[in-house]
């Protein structure tokens, strides 16, 4: 383990310090870097995004996809933790801090508002950034492409009609627009360049350049996510400062509810005795979120300027931090899982993980 993975904790503290003192010193920087995006996917985050998901294309093995089925506990579990508990827990969460314990320090529509806004990421499960923690959690590329396929396509018929019971409002209008446009970049573009990657160095399928690539690339793949994470500080900067204790509150339901989540998910794995690399992502998937679709929807409904919409910008800021101590937690527990039935795939196996 090299310098960069063993303080990779300190290294994104150090990463959210800099981008908060950036952001508040050169504001117009990053307002310029913000204002660089399509259909709210930010264009400079989707490219550093690009960067750490890659080496996780390289490595599917589309020969090994179709075994997927064979076991498809891993893929219940995300779903019943994706579409029947965490909406419902993100929504309870909300209303129990915001209209009991918080209910005295904050105004009731504000407290409404920042309820919806985190009712948006509760619906709204992660697409780019599950790839990034099941790598460092050395999960199956393979199992986890599919996971998160499915999930996409499950989306796309279930987001508005759960958002919209639980928001308590009738319509909700889905921006097609971030929804295709994430799924494009994210899954199919990076997808498509790995597997084109993967046959034009691995002809001899021996592995050896694929794997150098590999390790070359490790590096890029850690500095674009300190980059994110710079980049996500700096742009909330003067937000934080302006509102922390607004930052603190709504930032306190959501630690619960992505804490409990893995939990509950990480719990019902170990029951159901998955594989440590098929349970690890499934429960990544089941606690992150896909906070472009919650920031999008929020501003469509609320506007800009709402507190649903700070509500899902605090969603993004703690995600990161905290779904970095879940991978730290996950492969701390690695041994509780039986690793006589990991479905190891290619690369893994060359490896002899």
């Amino acid at each position: 383990m090299g310098l960069f993975e063993r303080y990779l904790t300190v290294w994104v503290g150090a990463a959210i310090i800099a981008g908060i003192i950036l952001g508040s010193a050169i504001p117009q920087l990053f307002s310029v870097v913000a204002s660089l995006e399509y259909a709210h996917v930010n264009i400079v985050i989707a490219v550093l995004i690009w960067l750490m998901i890659f080496p996780m294309m390289m490595q599917i093995d589309f020969s090994s996809i179709k075994d997927v089925g064979k076991k498809p506990k891993g893929l219940v579990l995300t779903l019943v933790i994706n579409w029947l508990v965490k909406p419902f827990s993100m929504a309870f969460l909300g209303w129990l801090f915001f209209k009991v314990f918080f209910a005295s320090w904050v105004e009731p529509e504000t407290a409404s508002q920042y309820i919806a806004g985190m009712i948006l990421l509760g619906v709204a499960p992660c697409t780019a950034m599950v790839f990034v923690w099941s790598q460092m959690t050395k999960g199956d590329a393979n199992y986890t492409l599919v996971q998160v396929s499915v999930n996409d396509l499950i989306m796309i018929f279930a987001f508005a009609p759960i958002a919209a019971f639980l928001l308590g409002v009738t319509d909700i209008t889905v921006p097609w627009d971030t929804l295709v446009l994430s799924v494009v970049l994210y899954v199919v573009i990076p997808l498509v360049a790995g597997a084109i990657t993967r046959k034009v160095l691995d002809k001899s399928n021996d592995h050896s350049r694929l794997d150098n690539l590999l390790a070359k690339l490790k590096p890029w793949s850690i500095i674009g996510l300190l980059s994110t994470v710079v980049l996500l500080f700096g742009f909330q900067a003067e937000t934080i400062i302006a509102k922390p204790e607004a930052i603190v509150l709504i930032a306190i339901p959501l630690l619960i509810q992505t804490y409990a989540i893995f939990a509950i998910a990480y719990w019902a794995a170990k029951r159901m005795k998955l594989a440590h690399n098929i349970a690890a992502p499934a429960c990544m998937i089941g606690t992150s979120n896909f906070f472009e679709l919650a920031v999008a929807v929020a501003i469509s409904l609320f506007g800009l300027h709402s507190g649903a919409a700070l509500a899902t910008v605090v969603g993004v800021l703690v995600e990161v931090p905290v779904m970095l101590s879940l991978v730290w937690f996950a492969n701390r527990t690695r041994h509780w899982f039986d690793e006589n039935e990991m479905p190891s795939n290619t690369i893994s196996k060359v490896h002899g993980e």
